[in-house]
């Protein structure tokens, strides 16, 4: 992918997608907030989801669980005492960065830079994030590791463990028994209603519990725009099966999940790649996770992850709440704990991949190449000329009954052209007097730039046919 992530920056801010938070007052760093067209983009793509993996499934139901829970919950599934990442300071400008991401800077470098570290100092993998703090911060200095923001060598401190977790009170008091936290991930929610969905939905194993909501992390070094931000949406499924199923399981969200990318969003497969991960990267739940990447302008990134999370999450809230969370199979008469498969995808972070993907430079015009399920908006109006507005809004009230549309009577046909086309939208509805004296209506397509003559009588049902 050729495409700078400068330019698809300015065109977010520019074309109402994404604006910086709390802009007026100059901004808080790493918060954004999203426009008009941005917000309708992020709704797409979340209803596509749900109608996808809940809508069109019998073994799936939905939980919009709280963002505040309580406190035991964290301590329960393990991030009160080690949700962290390994921070470390430079000493020279007391900035703070996570030490394992300049590592695998320092290993992609060069193509033998991973063999010559493991030879120099033993590291037994070439994923920094599983070394020993001791380990990584003996190769930060051993290799005087520059600093991203100077370019010089850093003085570093030692790596030592940073909790992500925002930490806030109830009550009126702020003391250790009002602490609660702002959930890191929409998971665990889940895991603590699973005996109420269980009982209430009145499905068999394996069924599976998808929630789409907001998790808050306190991120060392955010960046790349909304790649990664401490304020963000997940759309996670926690699906339940029996021990034993679950390698086939997690097989086939594997294919699943790529099947939404390539098929429902139209993300190019060029664009994507799986990868499994390595045993000693493997999180401590987790006896299986593949991430699907994308190649986002500033390299591959992970975009959804499928983990194989076994029982871990049920028996340790049992052990800590004293509840029983087990499952009982009438089918096969037997009680057991569950396994379960979670695909969890940042719906931020797939937002800006859509984008990316569908950014596109041509000689004559810059517009984005968006799947037309997920445009922000499917129809522009335009009257040729002011004077036929009376005319363009009748044809504006028959669209909107089926589609979201925008009306524009502003500045040239092809100015106008080229603003609908920088933020994707797939048809524009042109109104001259003579066809629209005739009954008829100019359909202009995004992608081939063709115009076709409809008449006005069929216009929703056409669209409807182009939209599907």
């Amino acid at each position: 992918m050729e495409n700078n992530m400068k330019d698809i920056v300015n065109l977010c801010q520019n074309r109402w997608f994404v604006y910086a938070g709390s802009e007026i007052y100059g901004w808080l760093a790493n918060t954004w907030d999203y426009g008009p067209y941005g917000s309708q983009l992020k709704e797409n793509i979340r209803n596509l989801w749900l109608k996808e993996f809940v809508q069109k499934r019998t073994d799936m139901v939905t939980l919009d669980a709280g963002i505040l829970m309580n406190p035991q919950v964290w301590v329960a599934s393990g991030h009160v005492g080690g949700f962290s990442d390994p921070l470390i300071d430079d000493k020279n400008t007391g900035e703070r960065f996570r030490a394992d991401k300049l590592l695998e800077d320092l290993i992609d470098s060069s193509d033998d830079a991973g063999e010559y570290l493991k030879e120099k100092y033993g590291v037994n993998s070439l994923i920094p994030e599983a070394w020993e703090l001791a380990k990584q911060t003996e190769v930060m200095r051993g290799e005087q590791v520059k600093n991203p923001e100077t370019g010089k060598p850093g003085d570093w401190t030692d790596a030592k463990k940073f909790n992500l977790m925002f930490q806030t009170s109830q009550w009126v008091t702020a003391d250790s028994s009002s602490v609660i936290y702002m959930r890191p991930e929409t998971a665990q929610g889940i895991f603590v209603n699973f005996a109420n969905i269980a009982r209430t939905s009145r499905k068999k194993i394996p069924f599976g519990v998808a929630q789409v909501g907001k998790a808050f992390r306190n991120e060392i070094t955010p960046g790349n725009f909304i790649f990664r931000t401490r304020e963000f949406e997940q759309m996670e499924i926690e699906y339940f099966c029996e021990p034993g199923t679950d390698m086939e399981i997690h097989k086939t969200w594997k294919n699943d999940c790529m099947k939404f990318l390539t098929q429902t969003l139209s993300i190019s497969e060029d664009n994507l790649k799986l990868r499994d991960h390595d045993d000693d990267e493997l999180s401590h739940y987790s006896n299986a996770t593949t991430d699907i990447e994308f190649r986002f302008p500033f390299g591959w990134g992970e975009l959804w992850g499928i983990a194989s999370r076994t029982d871990f999450d049920l028996k340790a809230h049992m052990a800590q709440s004293k509840e029983d969370l087990s499952y009982f199979d009438p089918v096969n008469n037997k009680k057991y704990v569950p396994y379960v498969i979670e695909p969890s995808v940042g719906l931020t972070r797939l937002f800006l991949a859509t984008i990316c993907n569908a950014y596109t430079v041509e000689e004559v015009r810059t517009y984005l190449k968006l799947d037309p399920k997920i445009a922000p908006v499917k129809v522009w109006v335009l009257p040729i000329v002011k004077k036929l507005w009376e005319e363009a809004k009748k044809v504006y009230a028959q669209l909107s009954e089926d589609f979201v549309c925008e009306y524009d009577e502003v500045g040239s046909v092809g100015k106008r052209y080229a603003r609908m086309d920088e933020i994707g939208t797939p048809f524009c509805v042109v109104i001259d007097s003579d066809n629209y004296d005739a009954g008829n209506i100019t359909v202009r397509h995004r992608d081939s730039m063709e115009q076709e003559i409809v008449p006005i009588e069929q216009l929703n049902s056409y669209l409807t046919g182009k939209l599907k």
